[in-house]
């Protein structure tokens, strides 16, 4: 310990640190599930269908994350996700075909493509790797093959507490 107080090691590292968090789109969550459009439960009318969309309330979906799906055994033609992601393309923030697993993983996704890997050029970087939301793997491994090319070293994890995952070559 020094006159002037704690030394903070870490602060003085030059690390980075880039937390997934802070790029994730808050907007709510939604499914759009087609099997609420089924008559009987299995079966997709296109006329029927047609109406149904015509009628629904789409600025229910504003700013929203929508996930389109049918969550029944049921055969589905593709023109059917196509007129409900026309309808909500005026709408919702971001629209995805799959579960809320799959629209969690592409929320994160477009984060990602929004960091410029510039900004990390040279740097020692940790990608933080414990927060309030669950960060699906497949955002981890787009982050590193995006800073790959352009930084010093990434680490996941804690800026007190890393693993080492790569460092450039000398």
């Amino acid at each position: 310990m020094s006159e002037e107080g704690i030394i903070n090691k870490v602060q003085q590292s030059g690390l980075v640190t880039i937390d997934l968090e802070e790029y994730f789109h808050l907007g709510e969550k939604v499914l759009f599930d087609i099997k609420s459009y089924l008559y009987e439960g299995i079966i997709l009318k296109e006329k029927d269908f047609r109406g149904y969309l015509k009628e629904h309330n789409w600025e229910q979906y504003d700013g929203k994350n929508v996930a389109i799906t049918c969550s029944v055994d049921a055969i589905i033609p593709t023109w059917a996700y196509m007129l409900v992601a026309t309808k909500l393309g005026f709408h919702a923030n971001l629209i995805v075909f799959g579960t809320f697993k799959e629209l969690h993983a592409k929320i994160f996704s477009d984060a990602i493509s929004q960091i410029n890997a510039q900004d990390y050029a040279q740097s020692k970087v940790v990608i933080k790797g414990c927060g309030k939301l669950e960060v699906p793997v497949s955002a981890y491994v787009e982050l590193t093959n995006k800073l790959l090319p352009v930084v010093s070293s990434i680490m996941y994890g804690e800026p007190c507490s890393t693993v080492p995952v790569y460092k450039q070559l000398k």
